[in-house]
Parts: C-alpha cells; structure tokens; sequence
C-alpha cells in the first residue's frame, strides 16, 4: 500500500526518513531516557506467548524484545537498517535466540506483510514519525487479525517531547509534502479518527515515562549529538547566533518541563498509550 508522497516519490521519502533516523545514535537514546517503555506498551498490550507480534517502526527493539522474551513470535519492521542491526545485538545480549525476532527494513506506510497475518500490531513512539498518518493506521488495520490488538505509544502535542519537536521546527527542514506533525498520534481524538471502524473498541490514557538525568544541559548534549531529528536541526544551523539561539531554546523547554530532584535532574515525558480492538 504505497503512501501519496504529493510531489516527491516514495523512494525517495523513504531515503530521507532512513538517513534522519540513521544520524546519531537513536538506540543510545532509547536506552538512556526510555528503556522501559516498550515493555510496558507489551504488557498493556497483553502479549503473550505464541502470538505473533508485529512492531511497526520498531527501532532499535524497545518493544521487540520484550515481545519476544514473552514468548510471542515478533516481526519487527523499520525503515533504518543500523537500527535494527543494534535491535539484532540487543536481543542477543538480551539471551534471546538469533530467530526469536524477524528484524525487516521496511516502511509504515507500505508494509511487506499479509493482510490480517498478526495477533498484535504495536509501535513504541515509532508509526507516529511516518509523514502520512492515514496511510500508516491503514496498514496497521490490515496488518493485524480481527479480534487482534492495536497497541500504540505516542508523544503527545503538549508533553515534552511534543513542545521539543515544536521548538525545533523553526531551526528545521520543510516537513514533507502532504505530512502531519508527529504528536498528532499522542491526541486520543486523531486516533480515534484515523483508526476508525476498523476497530470495535478503543481506549486511551496518558502514560508518562519518568527520566533522570545529570542535568537539562546533559539532555541537551544527548539529543544534540544521538537524536536523529535534532542532530538533523543542529546540522543545518552552522551560523554562531542561530546556533546559540538553538541551544538556548531547547535548554528553556528542557527546563520548563524538569525539577531538580537532591542532585538529579528528573522529568515526566507524557505520552499516549492507545489499546484497541481490531473489527
């Protein structure tokens, strides 16, 4: 199911996610500031052994692997390859099997896989970076089994991470033709809309996920130097002034939504966790 990319052809949106998601070190990210997120998305989930489990934008594994350690039979898909590649060592470190996880690069909005194929379809803070939301909830839709699960993590609008990729913006690219702002996936009523009848029941709560950390400056430097999206931003600003200014501004919303805590310095990322029924 290939996505209307409007102006630019699908491979070559393809290309330009891999190589942001590609910058940096994600999977250090992921390891620093959410280690257990995805496993906390696969017991809300309900996964349990024998099913199969399909993770969409899976990354480096964060819900992968706990899938797997459940005992269910995980396809993960990404579009980066070096991400999976790290999900690879991180499995096998985590004493799983070399085939317990299915590691495929692959797209959110045109997966290779058959319809209705898995008992659980989930992404941790993954489908929601496809550009196109329509195209990336239909093939979550078609890639999972009635009665089967839909389960998702998403950045909300207002939470910290929704406020970083706002602040980025003005320093960043023009978004993709035809796309929609990441954190839309972490508003309850946009999912609700984008899965629609394709699934008979739907509920949402807002989850966060506490992180703490040296400082705001250490989050600043880690993001500086491993998240894709803001390596991607801190690239394209060489002039000092701009730079500086950057650095300013994701040291405030750092700051605005942290407390010193004795010597650490502690933050609640809100996200939205979405369970649902498919029809």
């Amino acid at each position: 199911m290939t996505s209307d990319t409007t102006t630019i052809p699908a491979e070559q949106v393809r290309a330009r996610l891999r190589t942001l998601w590609e910058l940096g070190d994600y999977p250090r990210v992921a390891r620093t500031v959410i280690p257990g997120l995805g496993a906390d998305l696969v017991r809300a989930a309900g996964v349990h052994a024998g099913q199969r489990v399909l993770d969409v934008a899976a990354g480096a594994g964060n819900a992968s692997i706990p899938a797997a350690l459940a005992g269910a039979r995980v396809t993960a898909v990404d579009i980066a390859p070096a991400l999976l590649e790290a999900g690879r060592e991180a499995a096998a470190h985590a004493g799983l099997a070399a085939d317990a996880v299915d590691w495929q690069v692959g797209d959110a909005e045109d997966l290779d896989v058959d319809d209705a194929t898995y008992d659980v379809v989930l992404s941790t803070v993954g489908v929601m970076f496809a550009p196109h939301h329509e195209a990336a909830a239909r093939e979550l839709r078609r890639a999972c089994r009635s009665g089967g699960t839909i389960a998702l993590a998403s950045w909300t609008p207002a939470g910290f991470v929704g406020q970083l990729l706002a602040t980025l913006r003005p320093y960043a690219a023009a978004p993709l033709p035809g796309s929609q702002p990441p954190p839309l996936w972490g508003d309850e009523e946009h999912v609700r809309a984008l899965l629609g009848d394709g699934v008979s029941t739907l509920s949402a709560r807002t989850r966060v996920v506490h992180t703490e950390l040296d400082g705001p400056e250490a989050l600043r430097d880690l993001f500086r130097d491993s998240y894709g999206p803001v390596v991607a931003v801190y690239a394209r600003t060489e002039e000092p002034e701009r730079r500086a200014a950057l650095d300013a501004d994701l040291i405030a919303v750092v700051e605005r939504f942290g407390r010193w805590e004795g010597s650490r310095f502690a933050m609640d990322w809100e996200y939205l966790e979405v369970v649902a029924t498919r029809a």
